[in-house]
């Protein structure tokens, strides 16, 4: 018997004492924490919050702890965490339409009164493509559509104003995939002007500022950017101090690369960027694969020089997958195929696993079908297996840490009212598994986009469950059922074949020259409406179970869409901001290229050109020396 196996036996007593005393404590990156075991119910009794298996033999203690073990603990089948954050519920809930402060808004009605600031960033198509607003037939009518409208760092700075991008307790997703290097430069600049913000207001400096910029706009007052809107509630007006400038424009260099190194140490959050879904499910490509994957080695690059150790590069994402129409397995198993694929790209370039592989994260659907009760603790083993067994990695880069989402393909536009039953039946798989971060789909995004009354009705669905479910007060409800357990082998077993399958055409990139994973889609998602439609497959209120009237599909009473005003905003602020800065545009675009050409950091150069060209400027530039995507025919 190996050592380490050894230990995990003779250890057992010591491990079910630690669960039975009234703290458990431990550390997480050096910082002890102190969390209570057990929770009491109404009726007095003690609910501990890890159960632990009642086994005596030593091969069951053996393999329990082998395939499962407590969370916190290889191969973390329940969960990557000794216990869940005792003040921060996995609440992000997903937003975006309109002009930035119009989104702004919606952020700070979602996260009011929340302890922590989650949150999930929607962006409109025109974004999605990386182009500027524009009154061109086939992009005006889409700007600020199903997602905000963000085209340059000032947009960035209004979207997240009044949410301090530095603080622990708040943390940023970024819905974006072709332009992500860009987006996510515009981020990066917005929480480093906040921090300068706040040291000019710690030191007095406001006057003196406000001087600078006065002169800096001298003759072009009209060009300086503001918010076009009343402050929500909540917002302070943090970001909005430095809109048409930056902190290195205002204050000394020093003082600036100060903020700027502490910032990036600190900033929490997620950029999606996984172009390899895109490809074969979500479609928006901009680039060619090669360049895209280069853009994103560089992000993790900077990331790595600049110790960004607490925002994730790419979020590696089923959801889009599972939306197109694949089966619960084949999202599983091609996200982490292309999980697979970014680790060997990243070694290719000499990063070592433990430098990248904790700014990696990932993002599922969570549908209603039995597989979906066991993605996250399939995911969990076999990613943490591969870690510690191929690739020699540390315990922080075996846990595999993801976002869930309730499954909007679920959502449907007849009896739309029976849809938030479906999400809290797919946010209690989600919880009960685990997760990391959720978000609950709101009852008429099947219809519109979500109202501020269905918004809160689905945040109240996580709600509800975390803080009144007494079953929830325990964190690993779900171990030790035979039905799971089976479920976690089949579910298992099945992705190891389906990584087979990918091996043999030549892995993910070789799989995507013949299309193989967007035909494996299209043929399940064609399987599932047969059903669905002949109501073989039944969906109560669809297909079956209908109300008198035959249930009809529901009109909404609302429709949520960005207004003239918002969209001729969006074109002004673009026309000022190319007036204003005409004279770097230019050489910020060639310097760019150039570093592109000489196979320099491209994420570098772009934190510098983010700070004075638009969205558009800088694809269109990066287009001459990457290329334009073109699919496979």
């Amino acid at each position: 018997m190996v050592n380490e196996n050894l230990h995990l036996i003779t250890n057992w007593n010591d491990k079910l004492a630690n669960y039975k005393n009234e703290n458990y404590i431990f550390k997480v990156r050096d910082k002890e924490l102190k969390i209570k075991t057990h929770s009491e119910s109404l009726s007095h009794l003690q609910i501990p919050k890890i159960a632990l298996p009642k086994y005596e033999a030593w091969g069951d203690i053996l393999y329990w702890q082998l395939q499962e073990n407590v969370p916190g603990e290889f191969p973390f089948t329940a969960g990557i965490y000794p216990f869940k954050r005792e003040e921060e519920d996995p609440t992000r809930m997903f937003a975006g339409e309109g002009s930035p402060e119009r989104t702004n808004r919606r952020f700070h009605y979602v996260s009011k009164g929340m302890p922590a600031k989650r949150l999930s960033t929607a962006f409109d198509s025109v974004t999605l493509y990386g182009n500027d607003p524009n009154h061109r037939p086939d992009i005006y009518g889409k700007i600020g559509n199903s997602g905000v409208s963000i085209c340059c760092l000032d947009d960035a700075k209004k979207l997240y104003s009044g949410f301090n991008l530095s603080d622990p307790k708040t943390s940023v997703s970024m819905t974006i995939n072709g332009p992500a290097p860009m987006l996510l430069a515009f981020f990066m600049n917005a929480a480093i002007d906040q921090q300068c913000e706040l040291y000019i207001r710690e030191n007095n400096l406001n006057t003196e500022v406000e001087n600078t910029i006065a002169e800096i706009y001298k003759g072009k007052e009209h060009l300086r950017p503001k918010y076009n809107a009343e402050i929500p509630e909540g917002n302070n007006g943090l970001g909005l101090l430095l809109l048409g400038v930056t902190g290195d424009q205002v204050l000394p260099a020093d003082v600036y690369q100060k903020i700027k190194k502490h910032t990036l140490n600190v900033v929490r959050g997620t950029v999606q960027a996984d172009i390899l879904k895109e490809d074969q499910a979500q479609n928006t490509c901009i680039f060619s694969t090669e360049f895209a994957l280069r853009l994103m080695g560089d992000v993790q690059d900077y990331f790595i020089t600049n110790k960004v150790r607490n925002f994730y590069s790419v979020s590696i994402s089923g959801y889009h997958i599972a939306e197109a129409g694949a089966n619960p397995i084949t999202q599983l198993a091609f996200t982490l195929a292309n999980g697979f694929t970014y680790v060997e790209y990243y070694l290719s370039r000499g990063m070592l696993i433990n430098d990248f592989g904790p700014n990696l994260s990932f993002f599922f659907s969570n549908g209603i079908d039995p597989e979906y009760a066991v993605i996250g603790r399939v995911a969990r083993r076999i990613w943490a297996k591969a870690m510690k067994h191929k690739y020699g990695a540390d315990d922080r880069t075996q846990k595999l840490k993801y976002h869930i989402q309730t499954s909007g393909r679920s959502l449907h536009a007849q009896e739309i009212d029976f849809n938030d039953i479906r999400t809290t039946l797919q946010a209690l798989y989600a919880i009960y598994d685990n997760c990391n971060s959720l978000h609950t789909n709101a009852y008429d995004e099947a219809i519109t986009t979500p109202t501020e009354e269905s918004v809160r009705r689905a945040m109240a669905i996580q709600l509800i469950i975390n803080k009144e479910l007494g079953l929830a007060k325990n964190e690993n409800p779900t171990q030790g059922s035979f039905i799971i357990e089976e479920l976690t082998d089949l579910v298992e077993e099945a992705v190891l074949t389906e990584f087979e399958k990918i091996s043999e055409r030549g892995g993910v990139l070789g799989a995507m020259e013949t299309m193989y994973q967007r035909g494996q889609i299209q043929e399940e998602s064609l399987y599932y409406e047969t059903l669905k439609h002949t109501g073989a497959y039944p969906i109560i209120g669809v297909n079956t179970f209908l109300n008198s009237k035959g249930s009809p599909t529901i009109l909404p009473k609302e429709v949520i869409r960005a207004t003239e005003e918002e969209k001729q905003t969006q074109i002004t602020t673009l026309k000022n901001l190319h007036e204003n800065n005409a004279a770097l545009t230019q050489s910020q675009l060639r310097h760019l290229q150039k570093t592109a050409i000489e196979n320099k950091n491209l994420f570098e150069a772009l934190m510098e050109a983010c700070k004075y060209c638009s969205l558009g400027e800088i694809t269109n530039a990066l287009f001459m020396v990457g290329g334009q995507y073109r699919r496979n025919m």
